[in-house]
């Protein structure tokens, strides 16, 4: 007996049906949480971006944040930090990109584009350093800060300079540059 289109649906055809949709719901129920727990906790999409008042920090001074559970230096540089800093030669650089979210990937790594523009004075980099992952020193006012006037990482021997930029060591990338806007003269939000 042939089947043409115009035989009606059979109890058998309803039941397939019905089977395939059930499966696919109970998957769908079963796969979601899953899923779901891929996305970012309630912590973590609170501090999606900070704000950080800025009005403390005297020439000289640094502090640290804490910004998606990462620390982030922020330096109110020296004329003289920033003199030494673009007085550096971009082929003296192990790592010759800035780094720096706010620019477009590849940008050269002078001093620039390490800073925010207008505001040269203030340097806010994640302090991780990129060879292990560990905190370099340079913060406070006792630290070792390396051979450049910068950062030191004590665990490998990292040196950073006033930019942020690697200079000697084993990391093999310059601080990262996180996403950020003044708000005012003393306020900055950070992603």
């Amino acid at each position: 007996m042939a089947v043409t289109d115009t035989d009606e649906p059979t109890r058998r055809d309803f039941l397939y049906i019905a089977t395939g949709s059930f499966t696919a719901i109970g998957g769908a129920f079963l796969v979601w949480p899953l899923i779901d727990q891929m996305n970012p906790d309630a912590s973590a999409l609170a501090l999606a971006s900070i704000e950080v008042d800025l009005s403390s920090i005297e020439v000289g001074q640094s502090m640290t944040v804490k910004w998606r559970g990462k620390p982030v230096f922020i330096r109110r540089r020296s004329a003289e930090e920033i003199e030494a800093a673009r007085a550096v030669p971009l082929s003296d650089l192990i790592d010759p990109e800035a780094r720096n979210d706010n620019l477009p990937e590849g940008s050269p790594a002078n001093d620039q584009n390490r800073a925010p523009a207008g505001k040269e004075e203030w340097l806010i980099m994640v302090g991780i350093c990129t060879h292990l992952g560990c905190v370099p020193k340079g913060q406070g006012m006792s630290d070792k800060k390396g051979d450049f006037g910068g950062w030191f990482c004590p665990c490998h021997g990292s040196h950073y300079d006033t930019a942020g930029r690697i200079r000697k060591g084993p990391a093999p990338q310059n601080l990262e540059v996180p996403v950020l806007t003044f708000l005012s003269d003393t306020k900055i939000k950070i992603g």
